[in-house]
């Protein structure tokens, strides 16, 4: 580990090899990768990281791949056979940080289990995310987003009144759990930081417990109140009026009312402002309470209104609301050019992909746009050569299968 430049992001020095598949873990890496660590992507050499099968997926390019790999070097390697296992305690030495997310007990059985890691380095900081963790009766069990999502308590909070819960299209548990991840990463670097003497870790990091961290109010509403909170459709139940409405036009959008001074306001945007004074609305305990109520009054005047004039009338009034956007809408938004919140990736085969920018920005750091996610192996020569591997012993490490 070396040290950061200020023009550099806090992150810059810190190196990083993710071993892991598919999102989580990934994604926690690449977040590093924004701020400026170095990352090595390590996969089998047979490619099958599943997210390079997932789609989108243009002319055999793994468009997903890509951009949620972005800003990383990539090699291969077998870990699995003794030579690959072998090269991987070689690297150790060279990394801060070992990023992996197989089946508790996987590296284990393949030689590579923590004294034998902190042996190779024994500042290593090993992160370890599973789907459940590292103990407990389901630390052997496949995780994927959408279990963990339904175990931990979220998806039972999306359902519609009466129906079956729902999942979003997309994986938002790995994404949550990366988020950890990356938080994971920066923390212990910084304990490492300011203690030369300090001792690397094992970080048991689960998706289930990932998700259920950021549900706080959920155990003691059930503990104190006897509740067990569940879907309402886009209805909240917390705080009110909030919801999903439409517009006579036919348009969605999302408008919370939740303080005293925002429902105030939203009482003269609808020309409604006995609603300010009705006792069942008065304060927020109250709406809470009423919330039904209040809600059919609340969609029914916006059903009664196009779009354009309730955007107008909400502005007017400071009240917090939003057309549901898609990507379309998030592409043509001035704020979001404004911010370039979508910025270009160099990409060998494409020019150049769009993807999320960096987030969060520091204010006075000018941070690199990274590149999209390295082909299989394409770093193979540049990483194995710097631990003196020639290139002819790569070449035959590549004919067994180990590269």
């Amino acid at each position: 580990m070396t040290h950061s430049s200020t023009n550099a992001g806090s992150l810059a020095g810190v190196r990083i090899l993710d071993m892991a598949t598919v999102l989580a873990a990934p994604s926690g890496a690449t977040m590093c990768a924004d701020h400026g660590a170095d990352v090595v992507k390590l996969e089998l050499p047979d490619g099958n990281d599943a997210l390079r099968h997932m789609q989108p997926i243009k002319n055999g390019s793994p468009l997903w791949w890509k951009v949620a790999n972005r800003g990383k070097r990539g090699i291969t390697l077998d870990v699995r056979k003794p030579q690959g296992r072998e090269l991987l305690l070689a690297m150790l030495a060279q990394f801060d940080v070992l990023v992996e997310n197989f089946r508790t007990g996987s590296l284990d059985r393949w030689g590579l289990d923590i004294a034998t890691l902190h042996r190779a380095n024994p500042r290593l900081i090993v992160v370890r995310l599973t789907g459940f963790g590292q103990t407990g009766p389901y630390s052997a069990r496949a995780g994927f987003a959408r279990v963990f999502e339904a175990m931990s308590g979220f998806t039972n909070l999306t359902a519609p009144v009466g129906g079956a819960p729902m999942h979003s299209n997309y994986p938002i548990g790995d994404t949550v759990a990366g988020i950890f991840c990356a938080f994971s990463i920066a923390a212990e670097m910084a304990r490492l930081r300011a203690d030369p003497e300090a001792r690397g870790v094992e970080v048991d990091l689960s998706a289930t417990e990932a998700l259920f961290r950021i549900l706080d109010p959920l155990p003691v509403e059930h503990e104190q109140l006897g509740l067990a909170r569940r879907g309402e459709g886009n209805l909240a139940t917390y705080t009110a009026p909030s919801n999903m409405y439409r517009s006579a036009d036919g348009v969605f959008f999302s408008m919370v009312a939740s303080s005293q001074a925002v429902w105030l306001r939203l009482c003269i945007a609808m020309d409604k402002p006995q609603l300010a004074e009705d006792p069942r609305f008065d304060s927020l305990p109250h709406r809470v309470a009423h919330v039904h109520a209040l809600d059919a009054i609340v969609s029914g005047w916006f059903a009664e209104h196009g779009f354009a004039r309730i955007s107008e009338k909400l502005e007017a009034c400071e009240i917090p609301f939003s057309k549901v956007y898609d990507i379309a809408d998030i592409e043509a938004d001035p704020h979001f050019q404004a911010r370039e919140t979508i910025i270009r990736l160099p990409d060998a085969d494409h020019g150049s992909l769009p993807a999320p920018c960096i987030v969060p920005r520091i204010i006075g750091r000018d941070m690199p746009v990274p590149r999209t996610g390295p082909a299989l192996g394409e770093h193979n020569a540049e990483v194995y050569g710097a631990l003196g591997i020639s290139a002819d012993a790569l070449a035959q490490l590549r004919a067994q299968g180990v590269v």
